[in-house]
């Protein structure tokens, strides 16, 4: 009976239910936002703006997409502007990410050390440093108010040559490498036969952060579009307040819209982004 008492004491004890609560609370505060955006996003704005908000959905979700869609007839169209240039920009920066990730992890050339590190010292920059910059040379190149601007320089990171090195270095082992390249593999057939297939956890992390990345991308699409017809999903839904009365069920209908493919991503490939992350950090 002693033994059974002690049991149930240590169980009590804030070490062993302190940890889960924290992690619950934090989940909870991390999750009310996208919680009342679909909420919201079912009411009417008088009862969004009442005192207190309503808690649970409504009957209106139609009514404001129908409003959406009235003020903003193009706004499918910017919906499949954004999967376009975030499935364009992943695309590419998955290629040229680990193809330049392979070439730091495997290759041994004179000055790679010191390119690799100026290389990380880019990501220590503010992004607007280069806003200026940014503009002029798409408009030297005659690319403003054309997705080209949002997915060209996108096309490659630093974060993800870093994460792609960090991973192949310590996921694909050199014998590996030197046996296809003695079996007569060319250097590009090493990288896509043989790197590839063993670099899939990676591959997903960085695709999932580059799409998520590029789809949310508003400040850069701000600088570079001015036709509203090019307007990102971002853009069209921050067009709607400042005009009259903000419709905030249209816009939180808009906004539960565009984040479905972020949340399905997310649940999706979860397991590859820890593998990812966790893997790359093994070796330094």
């Amino acid at each position: 009976m002693p033994i059974t008492r002690s049991r149930d004491l240590r169980a009590l004890l804030p070490s062993r239910w302190l940890p889960h609560a924290l992690v619950l609370a934090g989940a909870a505060i991390m999750l009310a936002p996208f919680y009342f955006m679909f909420v919201f996003a079912t009411h009417t704005n008088t009862e969004i703006l009442s005192v207190p908000p309503p808690l649970w959905f409504g009957s209106a979700l139609l009514d404001n997409i129908g409003d959406l869609v009235s003020q903003r007839p193009h706004f499918w169209r910017s919906v499949g502007l954004s999967l376009w240039i975030a499935g364009a920009s992943t695309v590419l920066n998955l290629f040229l990410c680990s193809l330049g990730g392979y070439g730091f992890a495997m290759y041994e050339f004179r000055g790679r050390d010191k390119l690799f590190g100026a290389l990380m010292a880019t990501m220590l920059l503010p992004s607007f440093v280069g806003m200026i910059p940014f503009v002029l040379m798409m408009k030297e190149l005659d690319w403003l108010n054309s997705t080209r601007a949002l997915i060209v320089p996108g096309a490659c990171s630093a974060f993800g040559i870093f994460l792609m090195r960090q991973y192949i270095g310590s996921a694909v082992p050199r014998e590996l490498v030197e046996a296809a390249r003695m079996d007569g593999c060319s250097e590009f057939g090493i990288y896509w036969r043989v790197v590839l297939p063993l670099i899939g956890p990676a591959m997903g992390t960085l695709g999932l952060v580059t799409f998520i990345g590029s789809y949310n991308n508003f400040v850069g699409a701000l600088l570079v579009m001015s036709d509203m017809e090019m307007f990102t999903a971002p853009l069209v839904l921050r067009s709607l307040q400042g005009t009259g009365q903000t419709p905030w069920g249209a816009i939180s209908a808009g906004s539960a819209i565009t984040v479905l493919p972020l949340l399905l991503l997310f649940v999706f490939y979860t397991r590859r982004l820890i593998e990812g992350l966790t893997a790359g950090a093994v070796k330094g």
